[in-house]
């Protein structure tokens, strides 16, 4: 695989101290986060053959080649997760996963279109609420979902805001998403349902701005109402946009390597990260799906850091994802208040 463009050498003290720092994340998918291992691991516990026939050639096969590779695996993966007891390993093993990389906190994407003619609504959202507990027990990390409308199965999108709404009411659910494939399949088709989320006093998030141009970004702000646009790099080829953007403050859920990787950003440019910050534009970093990416949080703070970014711009890119997220505003002043003594103990050094 070609490298990433990389314009600066970066002290081990920066890297020690972008691994360490307290992180919010606000754009990852379970699913796409789930390891090789943990996949193969449920295919044989569910029976489900796999296209590789041991463990180290489904470890390969999970290394990035090109889009259609990638959701293919993404599918896979997702048909692997067969019951409720499925979601709740997975659950276990993704938040264990973020305590290595000191997220304390992270608001987490499930493919909802593509798991719930699989098994009762009820057993899911139980399971999911025990492991979230226990997971902010044992690692310390927080988390809540945010499940997700599929694109390409526009008919599942009220199934999915009732599994919403009544994960809300157990405090585990959090909004209503809307991701994949953004090519023939237009925000607009899903401006009821972000209505009736909305009515319900949901918070609403919309990939846009991916495979999608600027175009899909205008109808996730114009007729969802978007409060955050997964990721919404391709904003940067429309400057009326790019300034509309800045205008209203809307987060930008950026994630550079799945940028990278997907060749929705050449490998041998810069990220346009840099250029979106230049002219206002609120945003935040992220890792999407990182073990099919090959990365995770640190490591995104890591590129930029090799891009030319400095501590206090990553810091700030850190906090901008705590001021995006949707805590309460008592909720993010405790987060600012535990964080200060880190953020103090950096500018000494």
């Amino acid at each position: 695989m070609n490298s990433i463009f990389s314009n600066t050498n970066i002290s081990t003290e920066l890297m020690d101290r972008l691994r360490a720092m307290p992180k919010v994340e606000l754009h990852v998918h379970l699913e796409g986060a789930t390891s090789a291992a943990t996949v193969w691991e449920l295919a044989q516990r569910n029976h489900i053959s796999l296209p590789e026939k041991s463990p180290e050639a489904w470890q390969a096969s999970y290394s990035f080649r090109d889009f259609n590779h990638f959701i293919e695996i993404y599918q896979l993966a997702a048909e692997c997760m067969r019951t409720p007891e499925d979601f709740a390993y997975m659950v276990q093993r993704f938040l264990e996963r973020q305590a290595e990389h000191h997220v304390k906190y992270c608001e987490v994407f499930l493919s909802a279109s593509l798991m719930l003619d699989k098994f009762p609504q009820t057993e899911v959202i139980t399971v999911l609420k025990e492991e979230l507990e226990k997971g902010e027990e044992y690692y310390g990390v927080r988390a809540r979902f945010i499940p997700d409308i599929t694109r390409h199965t526009p008919e599942t999108r009220f199934q999915v805001l009732d599994f919403v709404l009544a994960g809300r009411d157990q405090g585990i659910f959090i909004g209503l998403g809307l991701g994949g494939k953004e090519v023939g399949f237009p925000p607009e088709l899903f401006k009821d349902v972000f209505e009736e989320a909305r009515r319900h006093g949901l918070h609403v998030v919309a990939h846009a701005g991916e495979n999608g141009g600027p175009q899909s970004i205008w109808g996730a702000i114009r007729s969802l109402r978007a409060e955050r646009i997964g990721h919404g790099v391709r904003a940067v080829e429309d400057l009326q946009l790019v300034r509309h953007l800045a205008q209203i403050h809307i987060p930008l859920e950026i994630c550079p390597y799945s940028n990278y990787r997907l060749k929705v950003v050449p490998l041998d440019q810069p990220h346009p990260i840099r250029a979106l910050m230049d002219q206002g534009v609120y945003v935040t970093v992220n890792s999407d799906d990182p073990p099919m990416f090959s990365t995770d949080l640190s490591s995104e703070y890591l590129l930029l850091a090799r891009q030319g970014f400095g501590w206090d711009e990553l810091w700030q890119l850190n906090l901008n994802a705590l001021e995006a997220s949707f805590l309460t505003d008592e909720e993010k002043t405790a987060y600012r208040i535990q964080w200060q003594a880190f953020a103090s103990q950096q500018t000494m050094l």
